[in-house]
């Protein structure tokens, strides 16, 4: 039962004579038709093929509005940093999606006095809240404007992983050097054990 190929909705797999139709098809004036995108499975049924269509549920998984992800910055700007999301919720995505924390998203209070680079570096690891889907030419929106949410995984410039110190800092072990950061609270669901 090895996918034989990729179909969309609405192609044209085969007729009705070769094969029975199973999940993910119908039938129209003697021809099998894929009813959804994703992979066309043959099977043998009591001596009889049956076609189905199979979705790839992990390369369907979009983030939404409300939803948590985890994603690297990218670079930083003035006024934003660029990201890209690589987990929704506890769940690892194929393809990365890009994304932008505005700096009027970062924090809750004091908008109008957070400086992206005091908040966010190349590098980090942050987990954020998708807030606009955007549109096609933009990225999502997300937002660190809340306790739980913030960078998580910071490295030093002596490559160690720093660790959060208080709500706006994290300290290297090995150099004890202190950098601004906007830290998160993790909940214990992110905690791995």
């Amino acid at each position: 039962m090895a996918p034989v190929r990729w179909c969309v909705p609405g192609e044209r797999l085969c007729s009705l004579e070769d094969c029975t139709p199973g999940h993910g098809t119908y039938c129209k004036h003697g021809y099998i038709f894929a009813s959804l995108a994703g992979y066309v499975v043959k099977s043998c049924d009591n001596d009889t093929s049956v076609l189905s269509v199979v979705r790839d549920t992990d390369s369907l998984l979009l983030p939404d509005v409300g939803v948590i992800v985890t994603c690297k910055v990218m670079s930083i700007h003035q006024r934003f940093a660029k990201v890209q999301i690589m987990f929704i919720g506890n769940r690892a995505l194929k393809n990365t999606f890009r994304g932008t924390i505005r700096r009027e998203d970062i924090r809750a209070t004091e908008k109008d006095k957070v400086e992206v680079y005091k908040c966010f570096r190349p590098g980090d690891i942050v987990i954020g809240k998708v807030i606009s889907l955007g549109d096609s030419q933009s990225n999502y929106l997300l937002s660190t404007a809340e306790n739980q949410l913030g960078v998580v995984v910071a490295h030093s410039e002596a490559g160690a992983t720093m660790v959060p110190i208080s709500w706006c800092e994290m300290q290297c072990p090995k150099t004890h050097i202190k950098e601004p950061r906007k830290v998160a609270r993790v909940q214990p669901e992110f905690l791995q054990t």
